[in-house]
């Protein structure tokens, strides 16, 4: 596990949601200061919204992939498209990992409904599978960034 997955796994345990951790790792980096950065990804957690979509970690990633190399100019498709391709790179990666980037095929129960977040407290998915998405996504930006 790298620096950054442990900082990510470390703030995912105490108490951010899946998205903030991996958009924390980054802000420094990214010029995006650690409140915003927070208050941006607070939203997205438990696959946005707790509406058990994709996953947290995953839509993090995208938003790191997009500040880093997205475009200001909605006339610039080339990059728009290079971003766009980062995305799904980063998509395949978490895909080939995981088996996929939606929170309740992630997690095998779906959290948005009431029975599915109490098998999820009850089987302790949070704590064991939700930790490895974290360290999975920052895994993979690293690697993205560094090409």
């Amino acid at each position: 596990m790298s620096t950054q997955s442990e900082q990510a796994v470390s703030r995912f345990k105490e108490g951010f949601s899946w998205s903030q951790p991996v958009l924390l790792t980054y802000s420094e980096q990214l010029d995006l200061d650690r409140s915003t950065a927070a208050k941006l990804a607070s939203g997205f957690g438990g696959g946005m919204g707790r509406m058990a979509q994709t996953c947290g970690a995953v839509t993090a990633a995208f938003m790191v992939i997009g500040l880093k190399y997205g475009s200001q100019d909605p006339n610039d498709k080339q990059t728009k498209e290079r971003t766009y391709h980062l995305v799904r790179q980063f998509a395949e990666k978490f895909k080939a990992r995981n088996g996929s980037v939606t929170c309740s095929q992630l997690l095998r129960c779906d959290i948005s409904t009431p029975q599915g977040a109490k098998t999820a407290q009850e089987k302790n998915l949070f704590s064991t599978v939700c930790p490895k998405m974290v360290q999975e996504a920052v895994e993979i930006l690293d690697e993205i960034i560094a090409q």
